[in-house]
């Protein structure tokens, strides 16, 4: 079935010159309740140019004004050709219909944690209420977010459904335009955009909103060097719009999702950036973003914004209306995490117990990420015939993940030792590489990769897919694989371990300035010592804008202790005793802080307690 824009084209093209200027005429007048459009624009528009004016003025009513302006001229003939064409109104509807179709489809199953399996759990299934508050602009780095929000206030904060997002708290009568939620990686930001927007499209919450439009900064990055105007930009993403040839949207209440400030590599300049009004006038994807959260293109639209803490300052509190923190789940939410994920009661609160006999463990199950990696770690354990330790802090965590992805993997694909304490060469050899790329592309802001990324690092593909857990196909862009890992924090991990293992193995300081040598004083002849690591971490984690190396370097601290180490023994080159280090290290950060750069002591608090 054709278009209502090939339609419209069809009939202007089975026109004759004086019948299509004699239509161009009408065009230029009143048409009902419908705005003109300007002769200057019309007098040389060729039968294309003048289908794209009517659409950008008429939108879903270009075919009611093809009709009326048909009838006028005297062309019933033609007229036939519309007789079966759907008025407006059930044109946006049946778009709006294919939308939350495509929507239901998207959004009803989820993955945790892996972006291609077969077994994906129903969001509505899976999904736990997570605490979300009223707040106002703050610079804390992400560590000490993630140490706070898991406190409990004095005093309870009201809390605010993802439904409710833009409805007006008690006492506010101007309208919430565009709203911020911020929280720690692995908090359940996206998550929450992912079930509001399903919530829209079954139609349980919203409805006065006509179109949702969830995107992320990961996929607009790819079109960093493009350009589009508002409209090409939902038509390049949601090609159910551009069919049915919407091309207005502030007839619609709209609502614009971006979720993952802290991922954008785009250049978000409010200050010097062009103003840009017009939603058909192409440039980056960079100035239509600055102007749609300004305000300056399309007013009329809603935007919600996630992000990072440390990267909520790329935009101006005064563009921002409202500033919500997610705060993670509750002690009960914890526990309805791990019922709903483990169905057999027994085994659920085999798994709850073992959490909440180590309390920081149980403290960092706030946040819902390291609820998935915890179950999956302790799914293994509760497995296991003999009895292994249970993990207590964020870094032991993850070593355990990353031993549960080598373990399976050599379940489904090695003969041979099926131990936790086991590394095999090629194990070795994957992690390594891995690493590698973890840290280059996050050294560079990267977390999506090309084929040639993984070339540079000598990863095999198919290898690096073995573990599925850790490294997976995310989806393709043309004809180019795209690749990321299945969570941030997962790659900062890794970059960590990557960082920790070259300066063990060989002195060599991958976080210092000259890369070549470990950061000594010119006249010291000390060999390369693990202070002198740690601090190069700390001062690079203080001076990055948006705080993308404070867990990196929460994970490179944990790696020194030995009790982690321990873990990773055929992997890791073991450095002994790391009191004497860590004390070392504590006191170079209290000397940072007096000069005021950032309060950052929680962060070897949390990794050597």
């Amino acid at each position: 079935m054709k278009t209502p824009k090939e339609v419209v084209l069809g009939i202007l093209q089975d026109m004759g010159a004086e019948d299509f200027d004699e239509f161009k005429c009408h065009l230029q007048g009143v048409l009902n309740d419908f705005p003109a459009i300007p002769k200057c624009k019309l007098e040389n528009a060729n039968r294309l140019n003048t289908v794209d004016m009517m659409f950008q003025t008429y939108c879903v009513n270009t075919v009611d004004v093809t009709r009326t302006v048909l009838v006028n001229i005297n062309q019933n003939e033609l007229v036939k050709t519309l007789l079966n064409m759907p008025k407006a109104a059930a044109i946006l509807a049946a778009c709006q219909g294919k939308v939350k179709s495509n929507f239901n489809e998207t959004f009803q199953r989820v993955s945790e944690g892996i972006a291609k399996t077969r077994n994906k759990t129903p969001l509505n299934q899976m999904f736990t209420e997570i605490n979300i508050t009223e707040e106002g602009f703050h610079e804390e780095h992400e560590v000490r977010q993630t140490e706070t929000a898991s406190r409990k206030p004095e005093t309870p904060e009201p809390s605010i459904r993802q439904e409710d997002i833009f409805k007006n708290p008690p006492g506010r009568d101007v309208p919430i335009r565009v709203v911020m939620t911020m929280g720690v990686a692995g908090i359940g930001k996206t998550v929450l955009t992912q079930k509001f927007t399903l919530d829209w499209a079954e139609g349980k919450a919203n409805q006065d909103i006509q179109f949702t439009f969830p995107l992320t900064f990961r996929e607009l990055n790819v079109l960093k060097d493009r350009k589009f105007s508002l409209v090409e930009l939902v038509h390049h993403f949601y090609s159910e719009i551009r069919i049915a040839g919407i091309c207005r949207f502030d007839e619609f209440l709209v609502v614009f999702i971006f979720d993952g400030l802290d991922e954008c590599r785009l250049p978000l300049d409010f200050l010097n950036t062009e103003i840009l009004t017009d939603i058909n006038e192409s440039t980056s994807v960079g100035v239509l973003l600055t102007n749609l959260i300004r305000g300056n293109l399309l007013p009329s639209a809603r935007v919600w914004i996630t992000t990072r803490p440390a990267a909520a300052n790329q935009i101006p509190p005064e563009y921002v209306d409202m500033v919500t923190e997610v705060r993670g789940f509750t002690d009960a939410q914890k526990e309805e995490y791990f019922r709903k994920r483990f169905r057999d009661e027994e085994q659920a609160s085999r798994i709850i117990s073992h959490i909440k006999r180590s309390r920081s463990l149980y403290i960092m199950c706030h946040i819902p990420v390291f609820c998935w990696i915890t179950a999956t770690v302790l799914e293994e354990v509760v497995k296991a015939t003999e009895g292994r330790d249970l993990a207590k802090t964020l870094t032991e965590m993850y070593i355990h993940f990353l031993m549960v992805q080598s373990e399976v993997k050599k379940l489904k694909y090695d003969e041979g030792a099926k131990t936790y304490s086991h590394w095999s060469p090629e194990s070795k050899e994957t992690i390594e590489s891995l690493g590698k790329l973890a840290f280059e592309q996050l050294q560079k802001g990267n977390l999506i990769f090309l084929k040639s990324d993984l070339k540079e690092c000598g990863i095999d593909i198919k290898a690096a897919s073995v573990y599925s857990g850790v490294f997976t196909q995310i989806f393709k862009e043309e004809s180019s694989q795209v690749f990321c890992f299945v969570h941030l924090s997962v790659q900062e991990f890794l970059a960590a371990l990557h960082v920790h293992r070259t300066f063990t193995n060989s002195g060599v300081n991958l976080v210092a300035e000259d890369q070549t040598t470990p950061r000594l004083p010119k006249v010291s002849r000390e060999k390369p010592k693990l202070k002198h690591l740690h601090q190069s971490a700390v001062d690079q984690a203080l001076q990055s804008p948006n705080g993308h190396l404070d867990l990196f370097l929460r994970f490179l601290l944990g790696l020194s202790l030995e009790s982690n180490q321990k873990h990773l023994q055929g992997l890791l080159t073991p450095t002994g005793s790391s009191s004497e280090t860590n004390k070392k290290t504590v006191k170079y950060i209290k000397k940072k802080i007096k000069k005021n750069l950032v309060s950052c002591s929680v962060l070897l608090y949390n990794t050597t307690k």
